[in-house]
């Protein structure tokens, strides 16, 4: 076995802690659907996207339920979502989502990422408006017709659709569209693979290698936090 069996082993253990930190992050993103729209996914569209999205990372079923039992718990502790923004290294603008229940662990962790790898923690509002929210469904292509299906939704706010060249379709709409788009989607019986809001940035900053580098270690840090469920970047891709 030898260094084959470590390097399956390590391999082994990155993906189960890959899963251990999703499937933590899913939850708490139930918890908070369940608080705001109850733990009942027939009347509660976006708890029916979170687990949609818990589905297509594999996770249990019953780690699922569990997961509505307890936020439909009046008792037990609630999250919500703070949003931070701030500066990495070379002037990138970084937007956090976080799901917490405590705002002051989770804000001294995001100020020490910042400080750690030479970026600024910014106050509420500074970089917001360099980012759209978007919403992203990605769906399955097995027997629709795209022309067609783009005549369907255009009504529901679709902004742009494509396919993904991997039997998936994938549509965009605005923020505002996206719980009237799910629902259309879930009228014709398309099943939804993924459906996220994501910040898409209205312009991106140039960086060399060496500096996107240093920034995604600063990103990977920040992702590592329990609290955070999503970090945006405007970054161009190399």
């Amino acid at each position: 076995m030898g260094r084959a069996f470590e390097f399956r082993k390590g391999r082994k253990m990155k993906r189960w802690a890959h899963m251990s930190k999703t499937f933590t992050k899913i939850g708490r993103e139930i918890a908070m659907a369940v608080k705001a729209g109850g733990g009942d996914p027939e009347g509660n569209s976006r708890l029916r996207a979170i687990i949609a999205n818990a589905k297509a990372e594999n996770m249990p079923k019953t780690n699922i339920e569990n997961a509505i039992l307890k936020a439909s718990n009046k008792q037990d502790k609630a999250f919500e979502e703070v949003v931070y923004e701030g500066k990495g290294p070379h002037s990138v603008a970084l937007v956090i989502e976080t799901a917490t229940d405590n705002t002051t662990r989770t804000v001294a962790n995001i100020r020490s990422y910042f400080n750690k790898r030479g970026g600024q923690l910014l106050v509420s509002g500074s970089l917001d408006f360099m980012f759209e929210r978007t919403g992203i469904f990605k769906v399955l292509a097995k027997g629709l017709n795209m022309d067609e299906l783009e005549l369907e939704l255009i009504d529901f706010g679709m902004e742009e659709m494509e396919d993904d060249g991997e039997g998936h379709i994938m549509i965009s709409v605005p923020f505002t569209s996206f719980g009237g788009m799910q629902k259309a989607l879930e009228d014709r019986k398309i099943e939804i693979i993924n459906a996220e809001l994501v910040r898409l940035p209205s312009s991106f900053i140039d960086v060399s290698e060496e500096q996107e580098e240093e920034v995604n270690k600063l990103i990977e840090m920040i992702e590592e936090d329990d609290d955070v469920t999503n970090v945006f970047h405007n970054m161009k891709f190399l």
